[in-house]
């Protein structure tokens, strides 16, 4: 190969490097079944969907809305729980957590205002052995 040839392709190569990582990731609208798991995207733990998806109810008032969260898993000490709940707006932006303390929190429920907030809500529930679940609604 010449000299040119080669500094021309190594040259697109690097580009190439910098750039696609960016267009793949600026499409990408999920990562179900990477960095969380979904009801439709359970991944290795599709028997393991109905007690770590989070359940989201939302209720309007007139201080504005809040949602509140339940995972059907049990609390069974440090040995196997949910950790925490962590709810996000549309884009995927931290709103707020509830961490849970296995010893004290007989259950995963938590609530959290939004106030005047609206559109889409998402929600994670993590479990200490079964990874993060999300499930969204509708404000």
């Amino acid at each position: 190969m010449k000299r040119r040839g080669f500094i021309q392709v190594s040259t697109l190569g690097a580009a190439s490097s910098i750039l696609v990582p960016k267009t793949v990731l600026a499409s990408s609208t999920s990562m179900a079944g990477g960095l969380y798991y979904t009801k439709e995207s359970p991944g290795r733990w599709n028997k393991k969907v109905g007690g770590h998806l989070p359940e989201i109810s939302v209720a309007k008032g007139k201080s504005g809305t809040t949602i509140e969260v339940k995972t059907a898993h049990g609390m069974t000490g440090y040995e196997h729980y949910i950790v925490k709940h962590i709810a996000l707006n549309d884009k995927y932006e931290f709103i707020n957590e509830k961490m849970f303390d296995p010893m004290k929190d007989k259950a995963a429920i938590s609530q959290f205002s939004l106030g005047d907030y609206t559109g889409r809500i998402h929600v994670l529930s993590v479990c200490n052995k079964h990874d993060s679940w999300l499930a969204s609604s509708e404000i």
